[in-house]
């Protein structure tokens, strides 16, 4: 029966990389993966540039409008989520917190947390929910709008997210977190096979581990 299972399991891992992988890796070369123009991919500090982040107007836990604009000349983490999430929200919020505490007295430092979950996260409840939190940096948002709106939005990110009645809380999301340089481009460090991560892993050690050396080099630049 194990060795039915681990067939079975390898080939859906199969099947997503034959079918998945290169549409990712297609939209990222057709610039599909953010609404402005594409950006030739290179490195500063052993760190490629990916594309442009994508616009947004959203309204954050104080009923703030906010836009990109507000992270110009930010480094700052972008994620999606929800507060009622019972799986792998609460250890993304607990890494990004830890993030958080390593750059606390810097203001070119900056987070944007997106709810997928728009009946239940208002503006209120995402305002208790930082300070349940410990979300205390001055430049971290949490922002509330429609699911279409957010879902868009997460798209142009080719980040996922999805309803789905059987998951735990109505959805599905990624544990990823988006790096953005001062001048909202995308960045990423390399795997090494010499590949683009391109998002790093919010419910991982290593992931948070990453994220805090790489800031480090692009607050520096």
């Amino acid at each position: 029966m194990k060795n039915k299972a681990y067939i079975g399991i390898s080939f859906i891992i199969l099947v997503f990389g034959i079918l998945v992988v290169p549409k990712i890796v297609d939209r990222f070369k057709d610039g599909k993966v953010v609404e402005n123009d594409r950006l030739n991919i290179g490195a500063k500090n052993d760190l490629l540039e990916i594309a442009k982040s994508p616009n947004f107007s959203f309204t954050n836990q104080d009923s703030e409008t906010i836009t990109e604009d507000f992270y110009k000349d930010k480094v700052y983490l972008v994620e999606f989520f929800f507060t009622s999430c019972p799986t792998i929200c609460p250890i993304m919020n607990e890494n990004m917190v830890e993030i958080q505490n390593e750059f606390l007295q810097d203001t070119r430092f900056g987070v944007a947390s997106f709810s997928i979950d728009e009946i239940n996260d208002t503006p209120e409840v995402l305002k208790q929910h930082a300070k349940d939190l410990g979300a205390v940096h001055p430049n971290w948002n949490f922002f509330s709008g429609t699911q279409k709106d957010i879902f868009a939005l997460a798209n142009n990110y080719n980040m996922y997210v999805g309803t789905n009645n059987d998951a735990p809380g109505g959805f599905e999301h990624s544990g990823l977190f988006a790096l953005i340089d001062k001048n909202g481009v995308i960045r990423s460090r390399i795997d090494d096979f010499g590949n683009p991560i391109v998002y790093y892993d919010g419910t991982s050690d290593e992931g948070v581990k990453m994220l805090k050396e790489d800031i480090k080099k692009l607050l520096a630049e």
